[in-house]
């Protein structure tokens, strides 16, 4: 693992512990608002450990309101337990923690086990649109999310991700460029 993706990922899991010990009422918000953040490296990065961690603080916000005290207990130890693993440069602890970490939602709720497929999912075409946002094609976007084109074509096809792309350089210029490197006038 490439020490830039490890340090984002330590970044992200001591927020994670941070917002839920803070055990107040906008941890739902906050654990938005990071993974969020997180896609944002995902763009940048195109790490799948990057898309684990980032798919996973999400799943944890869907379900964080419907869980035991005991289950949000055991997801903070996970998360604990999975930061020091990786703090320690010990992959393979990492990895079996975020594997159990994923378990730990599915097992949290009856509701949640008979629909964390569709959550995961959704978590992935919900990050998959932002990745669209942030310049990437849908087929890069939905390969990174092991969706298909159309899977995140469906979603985005109903959403404004695609019409939100803006060029910051101007047609004018982009011209003059291409003319440019073909040597035409």
């Amino acid at each position: 693992m490439k020490e830039v993706i490890r340090k984002e990922i330590l970044f992200d899991l001591a927020q994670a512990i941070a917002i839920l010990e803070q055990k107040d009422a906008k941890d739902v918000e906050e654990l938005k608002k990071l993974s969020d953040h997180a896609i944002e490296d995902v763009a940048l990065h195109k790490d799948l450990d990057l898309i684990s961690i980032t798919v996973l603080i999400y799943s944890i916000y869907k379900i964080i309101s419907s869980i035991s005290a005991e289950a949000e207990k055991n997801l903070l130890a996970g998360l604990k337990s999975a930061k020091n693993s990786l703090e320690q440069n010990n992959l393979s602890r990492y990895n079996q923690n975020i594997k159990v970490l994923f378990n730990l939602v599915s097992k949290s709720n009856i509701k949640v086990k008979e629909h964390l497929q569709d959550v995961m999912q959704a978590a992935r075409i919900k990050k998959g649109t932002v990745l669209l946002q942030k310049g990437l094609s849908i087929g890069q976007a939905a390969g990174l999310m092991g969706l298909s084109n159309w899977d995140l074509q469906q979603y985005a096809g109903r959403t404004t991700a695609i019409a939100q792309h803006h060029e910051t350089t101007s047609v004018k210029k982009r011209l003059a460029l291409a003319l440019n490197l073909f040597n035409a006038k």
